[in-house]
């Protein structure tokens, strides 16, 4: 008499819980690394949306710079709906969309940009106001990897 066997041994089942589980301890930290390299490029996406709306705006304006946060931008959406978010993944700073006006560009966090026309090599330039290296390993407190894309 034959006897039919029917389901899985243990053993089996060990093994392909092991190798489930060596397929997700490689895939979990590419994928970490996909969500960073995303908010990397959504960040430089949005620095490229704003310095067009600046440009825009500097080409109505018979070739003269918002003086001001970059409200007029914002204002009835005329040039861009809202500032977006700098989301800097890998570094110390929290997503915001704070601009600072400076003309040198510090390590706090959200955008910078140089609104005063008397610093004429930086009135109008917006950057990403973080030092920090960005995924690729470019940058340091001398360069903006974010803002030089």
């Amino acid at each position: 008499m034959n006897k039919l066997r029917q389901g899985f041994t243990l053993i089996e089942l060990m093994i392909v819980v092991a190798i489930i589980g060596i397929l997700a301890a490689i895939a979990i930290p590419k994928f970490a690394d996909l969500i960073n390299k995303a908010k990397e490029g959504s960040t430089k996406g949005a620095l490229s949306s704003v310095r067009s709306a600046i440009q825009v705006y500097y080409g109505d304006n018979e070739g003269w710079f918002p003086a001001d946060s970059l409200g007029c931008l914002t204002l009835n959406a005329k040039y861009i709906g809202e500032i977006p978010v700098a989301k800097l993944p890998g570094t110390t700073h929290a997503d915001s969309r704070t601009v600072v006006n400076t003309a040198a560009v510090g390590d706090a966090g959200g955008w910078n940009y140089a609104n005063d026309p008397a610093v004429a090599l930086s009135w109008g330039n917006f950057v990403v106001s973080c030092t920090h290296e960005d995924i690729k390993g470019r940058g340091s407190a001398e360069t903006t990897p974010w803002s030089t894309f």
